[in-house]
């Protein structure tokens, strides 16, 4: 039995019309056609599937169960041609995602979440990198998307900033500023700093390095680590104080404080991708990222 989708289309119009004259309005067609549809369909499916009358139509129990299962078959041919237009189109496979850590409280979550949506047929794979590491990996193709602390980027990496947000001051919750609301950094010259390791980011590390300098100090540095997260909970743990992204003051962590202090620096978020021969799955992405932050800046 070959059910034709315009048939079973035709049948739902007028199951759910109980009328002829009203089906074919709201198909767009002439009424004659779509009564030859329908005896098409009665003869294909060996049933009778509607009562007539002059007035209106009413289903049998075949029609009945016609109704709900043409439902059915319709949504899944739908869902078959939009899995082969994807498919067609390049949009399935996997995405191959690096991130810091920071971008958990700079929007990445929304993001991803609006990509599954889109991209529901795409795996995405995560990898928490560092910003020197992630340049690294999209320059060689191993990565298909990266969001970093924005950074001198080689030929054949592309980037688009997405956040910048000014700088605090991290301190444990027994520091003796600890309740301050602003304070100068010049302050806290005597304290050892928490700082992001050079290696991992020597621009982010020469920022903070510099704000010191300015205030009129060089920072005793006593730590260096590769993540900020891990920046703050040392700090947390009373090993020291540091200069951290604002958006560090929304990761609820116990045993801080998050302290403005005057400044122009600003930290800034990229996302990073290849700059050449990218897929059409990278390009749907990339496209993505640039809606979903421009949204969410506002205008």
């Amino acid at each position: 039995m070959d059910l034709d989708p315009r048939l079973l289309r035709y049948f739902i119009a007028v199951a759910e019309e109980r009328h002829f004259s009203r089906a074919a309005v709201r198909l767009h067609i002439s009424q004659p056609p779509l009564s030859y549809a329908i005896r098409q369909l009665e003869d294909s499916v060996g049933a009778r599937l509607l009562n007539r009358s002059s007035r209106h139509v009413e289903l049998t129990d075949a029609g009945q169960v016609l109704y709900r299962e043409a439902q059915t078959l319709l949504r899944q041919a739908e869902e078959v041609r939009t899995l082969v237009q994807r498919v067609d189109a390049g949009l399935r496979g996997r995405l191959r995602i690096g991130f810091v850590g920071s971008m958990l409280y700079r929007g990445l979550p929304a993001l991803l979440n609006a990509m599954r949506a889109e991209l529901p047929d795409v795996e995405h794979v995560l990898t928490e990198l560092n910003s020197h590491d992630q340049i690294e990996a999209v320059r060689r193709g191993e990565q298909d998307l990266g969001f970093i602390h924005a950074n001198p980027l080689p030929k054949g990496v592309e980037a688009r900033d997405l956040v910048a947000e000014p700088f605090m001051v991290c301190l444990p919750q027994s520091h003796p500023l600890a309740g301050r609301g602003s304070l100068r950094l010049a302050e806290l010259a005597g304290d050892d700093f928490v700082f992001f390791a050079r290696a991992a980011s020597p621009s982010y590390y020469e920022t903070v390095l510099s704000m010191c300098v300015s205030a009129g100090f060089m920072p005793v540095i006593r730590h260096e680590v590769r993540h900020w997260l891990s920046v703050a909970s040392l700090v947390s743990q009373g090993l020291g104080v540091s200069i951290v992204p604002a958006c560090l003051s929304r990761s609820g962590l116990a045993g801080t404080r998050f302290i403005a202090f005057e400044h122009a620096a600003r930290s800034v978020s990229q996302a990073i991708w290849p700059g050449a021969a990218r897929s059409p799955l990278q390009e749907k992405a990339v496209e993505l990222v640039g809606r979903h932050y421009a949204d969410a800046q506002g205008p």
